[in-house]
């Protein structure tokens, strides 16, 4: 039986990289303790085996040292005043999944002769907060008084992102990586990026986060895609970033969301102020917290009410349980978008892509599922 002479460091640093536990991997591999003391080496079997229940690229066990894996975009991610350690396998298996996706979709659109998109990049953190909003309400036909017909946070994310469907934006939404329902991602490590491209751009946002969350991330990311930055966030609508990008685009994103003249216009002052802000939070369909910010930022309440009730409210929403499951077959154009879902199939049916790209890329794994997502979308088989 071969054995292969893997770097104890190196099975540590893959360990501690996967988040699971030690009692969890002990489980799976008895050995382990003496393969990281070097007592014990693994047969390639194992090795393999480990490498899959950690996330770690197998080929990463045969170096000499652990490599220094960074995101591969601007991470603007923040937690106050204290560094933010090292990605996850989830976050970089989850946005080297979403780079493969846009490459693709980028080649075919070069293929069909599409312009760029002329809004990435049109914009700058010079702009005024307030006219920002409006010009993204504006492109995108995003109108508060149409999301106060609508029933749920869920109908107006979905509108929200047709919308920018429309635009030629690819949103994709998943609280897992790829389609493995093992692998949930975690709202607290990111809550969404985007990646800004002229012919391909692309906002990813974790689902695992509320839906009332995801419409902030959601107007958050769109304020990336016009500044034409790409980037990694965790931001809030509460939190007032320090990097300058971050900041302008929690401001837009709260203006594209609860227009300050609005707020001004709606909030009732007399009101007990945990009640108004689920008020107006059905109204703007966005979280209470975000309500919370924009009447202390349009002068509303003071400080130590605003405080006080975020406070109050985050206890709350840490109670609520985030949305999950759904229909699977709707589901693959929701996690995937459902622009490039649309434009795949067809490449694959005109011969231009092949079925196991498309499977690839899609997360699916049946012939039979690829005709039910096609005609889900709207596409002859």
């Amino acid at each position: 039986m071969n054995r292969i002479g893997v770097q104890p460091g190196l099975l540590r640093w893959a360990r501690e990289r996967s988040g699971r536990s030690v009692e969890y991997l002990v489980g799976r591999f008895p050995k382990l303790n003496s393969w990281e003391r070097g007592d014990v080496l693994p047969t390639f079997r194992q090795l393999e085996e480990f490498a899959k229940a950690t996330y770690t690229p197998i080929g990463y066990l045969f170096l000499q040292e652990p490599p220094a894996e960074e995101l591969p975009v601007t991470d603007f991610r923040t937690m106050g005043d204290a560094e933010i350690g090292r990605p996850s396998p989830d976050l970089l298996d989850t946005l080297y999944l979403c780079q493969q996706r846009q490459d693709w979709y980028r080649d075919e659109a070069r293929t069909a002769g599409l312009p760029p998109l002329d809004f990435v990049g049109s914009l700058d953190t010079t702009i005024d907060v307030v006219s920002a909003g409006a010009h993204l309400r504006n492109a995108l036909g995003f109108d508060a008084e149409q999301r106060r017909r609508l029933a749920t946070w869920t109908e107006a994310l979905r509108q929200f992102i047709d919308q920018a469907d429309h635009l030629g934006i690819l949103v994709m939404v998943s609280g897992v990586v790829g389609s493995n329902t093992h692998r949930q991602l975690n709202p607290e490590e990111f809550r969404g990026f985007a990646l800004a491209d002229p012919l391909a751009p692309l906002i990813f946002i974790n689902g695992a986060d509320t839906k009332a969350a995801q419409m902030f991330t959601m107007a958050h990311e769109i304020a990336h895609l016009w500044l034409g930055e790409s980037g990694v966030s965790n931001t809030e609508a509460v939190s007032s970033p320090s990097h300058a990008v971050e900041r302008w685009c929690n401001q837009v994103a709260a203006e594209l969301l609860v227009p300050a003249d609005l707020v001004r216009e709606e909030f009732d002052a007399g009101s007990e102020l945990t009640a108004e802000a689920n008020r107006l939070a059905r109204r703007f369909k966005v979280s209470t917290l975000v309500v919370l910010r924009r009447v202390y930022d349009t002068g509303g309440v003071d400080r130590d009410a605003f405080w006080s009730a975020y406070r109050e409210e985050t206890v709350r929403l840490r109670n609520i349980t985030r949305g999950s499951g759904g229909n699977q077959i709707r589901n693959v154009g929701v996690r995937v978008s459902k622009l490039l879902a649309r434009t795949l199939i067809v490449s694959t049916l005109e011969g231009r892509t092949s079925y196991a790209e498309a499977f690839r890329l899609l997360g699916i794994k049946k012939v039979s599922t690829f005709e039910s997502v096609a005609a889900n979308l709207g596409v002859g088989v």
